[in-house]
């Protein structure tokens, strides 16, 4: 959607609010008629009350005789308080149902949508909507929605009871309604704008907040915390500013609304007063009009006051209705299991490839990796590396061309058939707040913990798990907090090894680690690679060493394949990676790959 919010827009969301109400159709009609039920009853205390005062002040009566009466409205109170609680309850509900559906579906869709889009996402942003953008929907299916449909019932409920009883009065109620909900829409026309205008910049500085706490060591390094301050705390006026905006609109809009319907009741209030004293109507009759005339705009005040809460949720909706219209990668039709086999070969065939802006990330790429072998991708920044894995892991979906596993296409695999076979490796494991074997189990929850203390050991992990304070049971913090690199790395090496599955998935597992670390993690790859179909992303020369195949890759296409010598031998694009490399053998990258 347009930047500016124009009123098409804010219509098609509310009609995009409203078609998601159908989901919880019966709770918001239990809600409505409980609310209904408890409007009938005020008539009902209304009729009693008026009689009774009319027995004690007009006919003389003691309290004694009207008594039985006054009883009477005991339960009557008890009901409408049982009914009005109801009528909260339902709504709650439906909206509670609401938003645990719509939060799902959201985390669906971020999950069809992929690592690959949700990279190009602020994570700051993007929570904000998760958790608070789905919160303000509350109010539009709690309070708006049912108070909506009151508004039509109770008021009307009203009239059919006071027009026999005093036709002037049923007639001003006619005419002074409509006035209430006229300059609800005009004081509230900017509500939608400065609702929209408040989440923008929750999610600006969301984003904004949570980049400044991840990046607090650069921040500190180059003495640029306090600037950064700066930046947030401005993005923090803005938000506020913003915030009493949507509040003096919400709080100028209830004003207005009481005035007009106080004005109303003040309207009947006299003409009965008239009435009253010039002896054309009685006192039981009159009283009966007056206690109901409040009751009469009751719903519509009510409506009022929800108002703001309807133009919240429609702000907050439109990045929600955005993500949730974003089209899926196109799915490859899941009809056929991956076939058991002693190894996988893997082929691309021509694969093309585009993330949308028009430049191809691969374009007619094919190579081969063979089964119990590693083969690794060499090549420029740009040139289609992680993009190759990126489709081998069901991250994003060829536009061209095919992938065959063995002689089936994955296109056509069931992805969890797939994906069941193949451990990933990436540059930057991710940690989960959990124990050290928490994370190891994702790769393998019904591992016993003597596989466990296998692949630990494979991966040269097991040393550093013993020296923690608690081992295993060591809690770790987020993104690993407490661990080095080469031991986050480790870990993740270790889930591979207890995955023990035929495909291995890796994005240069040494970028971020020291000379040292390197050759250790080089060491867990010999053994990883063993047996194994191994596909590797390479940044360093020593990594690119260590495969059986290499296989460079310039502008989505691979122009040269083979052997580390026979490579350099060619003098050809490797040998020109090779030539632009450090000095050091061991921590050398290909200086065009950084």
């Amino acid at each position: 959607m347009s930047p500016s919010f124009t009123s098409q827009q804010k219509k098609t969301l509310d009609a995009w609010l409203r078609q998601l109400a159908v989901r919880i159709r019966s709770p918001l009609r239990l809600s409505v008629a409980a609310g209904f039920v408890a409007g009938l009853l005020v008539v009902a205390q209304a009729a009693l009350l008026s009689w009774s005062v009319e027995k004690v002040v007009v006919g003389g009566a003691s309290l004694t005789q009207v008594w039985p009466v006054l009883a009477a409205m005991l339960p009557l109170i008890a009901l409408r308080f049982v009914a009005m609680q109801a009528a909260e309850r339902f709504a709650f509900v439906g909206a509670a149902t609401i938003r645990t559906q719509l939060r799902g579906e959201l985390l669906r869709k971020i999950h069809a949508l992929g690592p690959a889009w949700l990279q190009r996402e602020s994570s700051g942003a993007l929570s904000s909507h998760l958790v608070g953008g789905i919160e303000a929907l509350e109010g539009y299916y709690a309070r708006w929605l049912p108070n909506r449909a009151l508004t039509a019932l109770l008021p009307l409920a009203v009239l059919v009871v006071v027009f026999p009883v005093d036709w002037v009065s049923g007639l001003v109620l006619v005419l002074t309604a409509p006035l209430i909900p006229v300059f609800m829409i005009l004081l509230g026309k900017d509500a939608v704008a400065a609702n929209q205008r408040q989440w923008r910049r929750l999610a600006r500085l969301s984003a904004r907040f949570l980049d400044a706490l991840s990046g607090m060591t650069t921040l500190r390094l180059f003495n640029a915390g306090r600037r950064e301050a700066e930046v947030v705390a401005r993005l923090s006026e803005a938000y506020r500013q913003s915030t009493m905006s949507v509040l003096r609109i919400a709080f100028l809009s209830s004003v207005a609304l009481e005035f007009l319907s106080t004005i109303s009741i003040a309207i009947v209030a006299v003409l009965i007063g008239f009435n009253l004293l010039y002896g054309k109507m009685h006192f039981q009759p009159a009283f009966f009009v007056l206690l109901l005339a409040p009751e009469f705009y009751l719903p519509l005040r009510t409506l009022g006051t929800h108002y703001h809460a309807r133009m919240e949720a429609i702000g907050a909706a439109e990045r929600i209705a955005e993500i949730l219209a974003i089209p899926e990668p196109q799915r490859r039709g899941a009809t056929q299991h991956l076939k058991a086999a002693r190894g996988y070969r893997i082929r691309f065939e021509s694969v093309s490839f585009s993330y949308g802006n028009g430049r191809p990330a691969l374009n007619g790429l094919d190579f081969t990796a063979e089964s119990g072998s590693m083969t690794a991708l060499v090549g420029a920044s740009g040139a289609g590396k992680s993009t190759a894995l990126s489709l081998l892991l069901g991250f994003a979906y060829a536009d061209k061309g095919h992938i065959w596993i063995n002689d089936q296409r994955l296109q056509v695999l069931d992805e969890a058939s797939w994906l069941a076979n193949v451990a990933w490796v990436p540059q930057r494991a991710h940690v989960f707040v959990g124990s050290v074997l928490d994370n190891l189990l994702i790769a393998r929850p019904d591992a016993t913990m003597a596989m466990v203390r296998e692949a630990a050991a494979l991966a040269g992990a097991d040393a550093f798990i013993a020296a923690l304070a608690r081992g295993y049971d060591t809690p770790l913090g987020e993104r690993g907090a407490g661990l080095s690199g080469g031991q986050v790395q480790r870990l993740a090496l270790a889930r591979a090894f207890l995955k023990d599955a035929p495909v291995v998935l890796l994005d240069e597992p040494t970028a971020h680690l020291d000379a040292r670390n390197q050759a250790q993690i080089h060491e867990v790859l010999r053994r990883l690679a063993h047996g194994r179909t191994v596909l590797v992303v390479a940044h360093r020369l020593a990594t690119a060493r260590l495969a059986d195949k290499i296989v460079v890759l310039e502008a989505g296409r691979a122009v040269e394949a083979g052997a580390h010598e026979a490579l350099l031998a060619l003098q050809g694009a490797y040998a020109r990676l090779v030539r632009s490399n450090t000095a050091d053998p061991i921590g050398a990258e290909f200086a065009t790959c950084l």
